[in-house]
């Protein structure tokens, strides 16, 4: 079983017309560019589960497992969070075809886009939940094509047992360096693995560090040439790697976010409450520390509480 896992420091105050509502806490840890730990707040060593921050890592199960796809941009998909836009759903079909698949194949839950306006558009042509708009259909698109390319049974691919979760399991502690703690069930339906918030940094440092051609590059340049296959139109991922040169991003669920710039450091940070309001001023404030500096940055530092549809707060990092 996993290491309880304490909680952390205040790390962001929510105000709301002068007057400050509440506190998030949590836990954040600062590497430098050599993975050693240059600050940290909060409880960084015991595991958490990473949620969808894990998927880099699991890709590079599946590139060692045999999986070969025609495009980058197929593996951003595979590496991403997509957020149900067609372009997403399109290559994601194109994947599944190109093994002989179809939707069908997925054990993915049926979601709407996460999108608001592709999902306005899905419920007004009369439609629903689908599998394939769900966020994590390119990861499990990828697993399928794995497994074909192993020769291994589909079948109950998602399952803890499979060889290929057992190959992904074994990606995630060779690139934290840490042996997982607990395996869980993720938000669809594929095992999550419970390390901790310095090994997450310390993977991601990996990634971005890695020699032009090996499988670890491999991944993290396919994610920072094609950001809005990781995320969607507007969202966090999308807009840190397209306002930032050179840095790898990718959120979980709960508040999880991990990113990394090569040179210059990593940053992995778990807001306790998993409010997600909270992920990008604390983010913000630890690459300011640092010493990167963007435009995008200064307009992520505090994100806008609405009244009556106007500002009336944000969210400040303290």
């Amino acid at each position: 079983m996993a290491q309880s896992y304490t909680g952390g420091e205040p790390l962001a105050e929510v105000v709301r017309s002068g007057f400050v509502e509440g506190l998030h806490h949590g836990s954040v840890v600062l590497l430098g560019p050599d993975a050693t730990v240059v600050s940290s707040a909060g409880d960084v060593r015991s595991p958490i589960f990473p949620r969808s921050s894990s998927k880099p890592m699991q890709a590079i199960g599946m590139l060692r497992s045999g999986l070969r796809l025609a495009d980058s941009a197929d593996l951003a998909l595979v590496c991403g969070s997509h957020h149900g836009e067609d372009f997403h759903v399109a290559r994601a079909e194109a994947m599944l075809r190109s093994g002989g698949l179809t939707e069908s194949a997925l054990r993915c839950p049926p979601d709407l886009p996460v999108n608001e306006a592709a999902r306005a558009d899905v419920l007004r042509a009369g439609g629903g939940p689908t599998r394939i708009r769900m966020n994590c259909s390119g990861k499990h698109s990828g697993m399928l094509l794995t497994c074909l390319a192993a020769g291994w049974d589909i079948d109950g691919y998602w399952r803890p047992e499979h060889p290929l979760q057992q190959r992904l399991r074994t990606a995630i502690e060779d690139f934290t360096g840490e042996r997982v703690a607990a395996t869980g069930v993720d938000g669809c339906g594929a095992p999550v693995l419970a390390v901790s918030l310095t090994g997450l940094a310390g993977a991601f440092l990996r990634l971005v560090s890695g020699a032009p051609g090996s499988v670890e590059r491999t991944v993290a340049d396919a994610m920072r040439t094609h950001p809005e296959l990781v995320s969607g139109t507007g969202a966090e991922d999308n807009l840190l790697m397209t306002g930032v040169d050179g840095l790898l991003s990718k959120v979980g669920a709960e508040g999880i976010i991990v990113v990394a710039l090569p040179g210059v450091g990593a940053v992995a940070i778990k807001i306790d409450d998993g409010a997600a309001r909270a992920r990008m001023p604390v983010l913000v404030a630890a690459l300011r520390r640092l010493g990167v500096s963007a435009p995008v940055l200064d307009e992520l530092a505090e994100p806008p509480l609405l009244g009556g549809g106007i500002p009336v707060g944000a969210v400040r990092a303290l």
